[in-house]
């Protein structure tokens, strides 16, 4: 339990510094690796989830409407999960990301000072992360906080 505490008001110390360098694979293209400095150039929305978390599920609807939207490129971040599962998860729950990477053992989420899922971040166009949300996603946070921070990145 969490006394009450509401957690997804955690500060983050990466808010407002580069987010940490990174090189992970694509999900299903282990080849393929995309490195942070890939995403550079526009603001994008780093989604963490994963197929064995309950929480993802219920946020999963709104990430698709965002990204849907077209207000923000959203690249999901698949922790500690497997391929396999992880792709029926989103063959059966739509995939809405731009594109996924892969963290199957969970070390380079320890950079990002991920602690579970769903973990949400906006990095900038230069790379710098600019807010961190833990647990799902609502419209309600879409609304008062993201898309005021989304407008403001443009």
């Amino acid at each position: 339990m969490n006394s009450g505490k509401d957690t997804s008001a955690i500060p983050s110390p990466l808010v407002g510094k580069p987010a940490p360098d990174f090189a992970l694979p694509v999900l299903g293209e282990p080849d393929r690796i995309v490195r942070n400095a890939d995403l550079l150039g526009a603001p994008y929305l780093l989604n963490v989830w994963g197929s064995w978390c309950p929480a993802c599920r219920d946020e999963h609807p709104v990430i698709t409407r965002l990204a849907e939207s077209g207000v923000i490129k959203v690249v999901g971040y698949d922790y500690k999960d497997t391929t396999e599962d992880a792709q029926r998860w989103l063959q059966q729950f739509g995939n809405p990301y731009d594109l996924v990477i892969t963290d199957e053992e969970g070390r380079a989420a320890l950079d990002w000072g991920i602690y579970g899922a769903p973990e949400t971040f906006l990095v900038d166009a230069q790379g710098v992360i600019r807010w961190k949300h833990v647990g799902p996603v609502t419209d309600e946070v879409v609304d008062a906080q993201l898309l005021p921070l989304i407008e403001d990145l443009r």
